[in-house]
């Protein structure tokens, strides 16, 4: 490992102006995700910034009902707030459904949004790879690729983004607050994450020395009837081979709102519009939830070996819809 150095910081401004100032130096939350990548020589940083000192570490509800995040709020304080189990029950079954324990107590909420590929092309500097290395291949392509994605894929890159946490953001419009060098500003999810597209190694919209500084969560009264399900190839933690996050509303069977985003099948949470807008309005029926779920696949490119993405998100829409409408009765 390259030697770093270390800086603790107490302020926002100070914490900016340190990574505008060196480009080689990074944030330093828990550390969960960046210090194995350290390890593994895929990030070499020239100073690590400690920012878990910095006053984001709350959850408040806003004058106007939002939930206010703070980038510092560890993922197990996160799935413990009683405001995020009674209003977002999904998010909290999302956080508890990604990584150990242990690893919940670190890691951070700034840090779970900018949580790198499992791809273990991506992991491995003896390998060629375009998201760490632009322009070296994706050896994922013709490889090892069956948890990669079926969705908005390129030929530069193939692999999934890892978060739980992201699906359930993704379902419920987070917004995401940074602080730059300019000052504050607010990203929603789908501007943060940018299309993997020819350039994968440029991941978020984050300007150089941004820093998260927390997430928005708006008003949603669907979201109170929502829930996370996540399928994975082990019953310890595991990184998702396929998840949902869905919120549905339902009255005199007809769907009058609906939300979801799916996990394990792009570069980036997933929000299903294109199955969101077919079953509003609409019966509250597995026919109609599968076709929903047909209509979001129909854009899958499944590669050789994960074609089984395709029914395994089908079946997790029907099942996950099926069960909320039933609850919804009750």
């Amino acid at each position: 490992m390259r030697e770093f150095g270390y800086r603790r910081v107490t302020e926002v401004p100070e914490a900016v102006a340190l990574l505008t100032t060196n480009p080689e130096a990074r944030f330093l939350g828990g550390g969960t995700n960046l210090v194995d990548l350290m390890k593994a020589g895929v990030e070499n940083p020239s100073l690590l910034v400690d920012v878990r000192e910095l006053p984001l570490d709350r959850i408040e509800v806003a004058d106007d009902g939002a939930l206010k995040i703070g980038a510092t709020v560890t993922n197990s304080d996160l799935a413990a707030n009683p405001e995020v189990r009674r209003r977002y029950p999904a998010l909290a079954q999302a956080v508890l459904a990604g990584a150990s324990g242990q690893l919940r107590n670190m890691a951070t909420v700034g840090g779970n949004l900018l949580q790198r590929t499992r791809c273990g092309y991506f992991g491995d500097t003896a390998q060629p790879c375009n998201k760490r290395v632009p322009g070296s291949g994706c050896p994922a392509l013709k490889g090892e690729h069956h948890n990669h994605a079926i969705l908005d894929w390129s030929e530069h890159c193939v692999a999934t983004h890892p978060s739980d946490m992201g699906v359930a953001l993704a379902a419920f419009d987070a917004v995401v607050s940074v602080h730059t060098a300019d000052g504050p500003a607010e990203l929603s999810l789908p501007e943060f994450y940018l299309p993997v597209g020819d350039t994968p190694h440029r991941e978020t919209a984050l300007p150089p020395g941004a820093l998260i500084t927390g997430v928005t969560l708006p008003a949603a009264p669907v979201a109170a009837l929502s829930r996370y399900r996540k399928v994975r190839e082990r019953a310890s933690y595991a990184f998702a081979n396929g998840s949902i996050a869905a919120a549905l509303d339902v009255e005199d069977g007809t769907v009058r709102d609906v939300r979801l985003a799916f996990g394990a099948v792009a570069s980036r949470p997933w929000r299903a519009r294109e199955a969101e807008r077919a079953l509003t309005g609409g019966p509250a029926t597995a026919e109609a939830f599968a076709a929903a779920a047909d209509a979001e696949l129909a854009a899958a490119r499944p590669l050789t070996h994960n074609g089984y993405k395709v029914p395994l998100i089908r079946n997790l829409v029907v099942t996950m819809l099926t069960e909320l409408t039933q609850e919804a009765v009750r």
